[in-house]
């Protein structure tokens, strides 16, 4: 018993130390912290957006609007955040301890700390006072806070300042503001439907956005109205109201405004989530943003009006967002032609299935239904691969792709952060054919690889984030190696070409290396949309016309695309000269060689045989190939002329000689006629359709061979059927090997 009492004693007394450590430590930990109630109330100096020099931007973050007292706030819309984030808000102190521990218990079964417990009190004091640490010091400090909190502010007060602060997404900062952009409301007339998505968006706003996941949205809002049914805060009439509600499809303030800021918040939302830490507080945002270009993009949109328009820009020395600008947001459409170079050709040159020289057969073709038409309605026969990107044929892109594989064409989008559905598998891909396509961003930054020798690097506008003073956020360069360097180098030269004189040859005036892809999205009835893209070893420029209802527009990208194109990259040239700098040529890899091939079987049999080394200078070809990739067959008809068989027949006194319509042209021909006694050259000149012989005997057989010479070089002889004069007799197929022998042994 005693043993016992001595073991309690000592228990009680190292728990008691415990006890008096735990708080001693709160203590020192929380000492001089103070709930700050200026932090509370935000303002537009708790957001700074920095440029690629490190100064304050100019751009407007348009993220602050005026606050709103909570009894402006309708009571459903109050009620469809505490039941969604805190149901036992108005009851608790500050701290929800049945939470906390079916939080702890679930999260210890799971293995993870996937659930949290926090209280709105809580969250509004990580949100404004607290640095991103997540250790137990700041928890405590949390803690206090909290406790102050709730004793200094009445329940109303501290939803309405919470509700004031909250993050919602798109560069919203409280409830004002996300009212406006979201619904083009004031909090006072929000609807029980507005409100559950409002409150859904808390949680996560980028997976939650109705503007950029809207199935996500949808469910969000359901779990948020049921939450509030089982509650007993809605009725189950009011619930399926709501749940039929549409939802919102677009932003209702003037989006024709949207700049670089608001790429900046959208990237800032999906960060917070991925790295785990709070938008609140002080934020600092240093980007990539060069202001000057950012503002030549605004005055071309200012001055367009017919259409929706978004202009980006990424620099090769940052790999981020240099400028941008959208009327619409990060919209995704049909990429149309812009997606051949990435899941085609680039994929086909990386696979060696093909090289710019390689003829591909234009002609009409059928797919199990599939049947493909070019741009222009023609068919254009065999064309190389670089007139086939140049010109943006189709149906010599769909070819390719069913040669290379569709699943494989787009596992390379994939590596270039284009993800393809399973659904959109087929063969249409290779037009841009599919069901929601990409945004002009992610297809700028996939182009961007080409650019940087096949090397793949997410580029983004934000480099550094800062909350209250501390790093929460700095972004890391990873490249991933898509194409080879000599790929990437053969697609940009054949992109170069499209660029001289393929469909964005208003390009083809700049003083500098440019590659560039136009594409156009339309059906019989008009055009949806219009691409126009190019890079340099400087930036990646791309331009989308169209509009955000899919109405039709009266344009290519041929056309007012690339006319943008055109002042963007001459602004940026017109930059660099006045900071004594230059846009430098692409530089081809050493494994990458000028061939010449033979003119004459490229286009009379559609093969690539290099040129012998005795033709004449029009008689070549030139392309780049890669080293490992060089045809091997080579032509010899200079060196060794040789040419199909002529015809021979026999007409009433006279033999006639008919040559293939194939015949080289740049030969001379000798033509020899003997019998069994004489030969006699009969003809020696240039080609000719048809030789005829009227100096023949009735009654004599004769035997003709000709002869292709070039530069003086005789060819083999090529030995015509023996024709016989005599009637009634049929030439000995022998005589020519009698003839070559001595007559008189016969």
């Amino acid at each position: 018993m005693k043993v016992l009492r001595k073991i309690l004693l000592i228990s009680s007394l190292v728990f008691l130390a415990l006890l008096l450590t735990a708080f001693g430590y709160y203590f020192a930990v929380t000492k001089g912290v103070k709930l700050q109630p200026q932090k509370l109330v935000l303002s537009e100096k708790n957001v700074v957006i920095y440029d690629e020099n490190g100064e304050i931007a100019s751009v407007s973050t348009g993220s602050v609007r005026q606050t709103v007292a909570i009894e402006n706030v309708p009571k459903k819309t109050q009620l469809a955040f505490v039941d969604t984030e805190d149901k036992r808000f108005f009851t608790h102190n500050g701290f929800d301890f049945r939470r906390i521990v079916k939080a702890a218990m679930a999260n210890l079964r799971s293995g993870s700390f996937k659930q949290g417990a926090s209280t709105i009190s809580q969250q509004l004091i990580k949100n404004t006072h607290l640095s991103q640490e997540k250790t137990l010091r700041r928890k405590l400090k949390e803690w206090k806070l909290t406790r102050e909190l709730e004793r200094k502010y009445s329940k109303e007060e501290i939803l309405e300042k919470y509700l004031n602060i909250i993050y919602f997404g798109h560069n919203c900062f409280g409830l004002t503001s996300a009212s406006e952009f979201y619904f083009g409301k004031t909090p006072d007339q929000l609807d029980l439907a507005d409100s559950a998505i409002l409150a859904g968006l808390v949680k996560s706003p980028n997976n939650y956005s109705p503007f950029k996941n809207a199935e996500n949205c949808k469910r969000r809002k359901e779990t948020v109205l049921k939450g509030m049914l089982k509650n007993g805060s809605i009725a189950e009439a009011e619930m399926q109201a709501a749940l039929e509600k549409p939802l919102p499809e677009a932003p209702t303030v003037n989006t024709r405004d949207v700049g670089y800021a608001h790429f900046v918040f959208d990237e800032l939302t999906a960060l917070s989530e991925e790295y785990g830490f709070t938008v609140g507080g002080k934020i600092e945002i240093y980007t990539y943003l060069n202001e000057d270009l950012q503002n030549k993009l605004v005055a071309l949109a200012a001055d367009y009006t017919d259409t929706d328009i978004t202009m980006s820009v990424i620099s090769s020395d940052t790999h981020g967002f240099s400028a941008c600008l959208s009327t619409v947001g990060e919209i995704k459409r049909l990429p149309a032609s812009i997606l051949k170079p990435l899941l085609v050709y680039a994929p086909a040159l990386e696979e060696n299935i093909l090289s710019p020289a390689t003829p591909v057969l234009d002609e009409k073709i059928n797919y199990g239904g599939y049947t493909p038409e070019n741009y222009d309605g023609r068919f254009h026969g065999y064309t190389s691969t670089r007139e086939c990107v140049a010109k943006s044929l189709n149906i010599p892109a769909v070819r390719i792709l069913e040669t290379l594989g569709v699943k494989k064409g787009a596992a390379y989008l994939e590596k270039l952060g284009l993800s393809v559905d399973e659904a959109d598998l087929s063969l249409a891909l290779a037009l841009g054919g599919m069901q929601n396509g990409f945004s002009l961003q992610r297809l700028v930054n996939a182009y961007s690889a080409l650019q940087n020798n096949g090397e793949y690097i997410e580029s983004g506008f934000i480099r550094t984030i800062k909350i209250d003073g501390n790093e929460a956020y700095t972004r890391k360069i990873a490249p991933r190696r898509v194409f080879s360097n000599d790929t990437a180098y053969l697609m940009t030269d054949m992109l170069q070409t499209a660029a001289r004189s393929g469909t964005a040859k208003k390009l083809r005036n700049l003083p500098f290396e440019i590659a560039a892809k136009t594409g156009t999205m339309g059906t019989d009835n008009g055009n949806t949309d219009a691409y126009a893209l190019s890079y340099t070893t400087r930036d990646v420029v791309g331009v989308w016309l169209g509009n955000a209802d899919n109405s039709y527009i009266d344009c290519t990208g041929g056309g007012t695309p690339c006319n943008f194109l055109l002042q963007i990259n001459e602004y940026l040239s017109d930059a660099y000269d006045k900071r004594g700098e230059s846009i430098a040529p692409f530089a081809k890899p050493s494994s990458i060689v000028r061939v010449a091939l033979d003119k004459t079987s490229y286009y009379d049999t559609h093969t690539l045989s290099l040129a012998d080394d005795n033709s004449p200078m029009e008689y070549r070809i030139f392309e780049l190939f890669k080293q490992s990739a060089i045809p091997t067959k080579k032509c010899d008809i200079f060196s060794n002329p040789s040419i199909i068989s002529p015809v021979l027949r026999y007409e009433t006194g006279k033999v006639i000689i008919t040559f293939d319509d194939k015949s080289p042209r740049f030969y001379s021909y000798k033509i020899d006629r003997y019998d069994y006694a004489t030969h006699t050259t009969v003809y020696l000149g240039e080609y000719t359709k048809e030789f005829v012989d009227e100096k023949v005997i009735n009654g004599k057989n004769y035997l003709y061979t000709v002869t292709p010479i070039y530069n003086e070089k005789e060819g083999k002889a090529i030995v015509l059927p023996t024709v016989t004069t005599k009637e009634g007799e049929i030439a000995n197929p022998k005589d020519w090997e009698i003839i070559q022998k001595n007559w008189w042994d016969y």
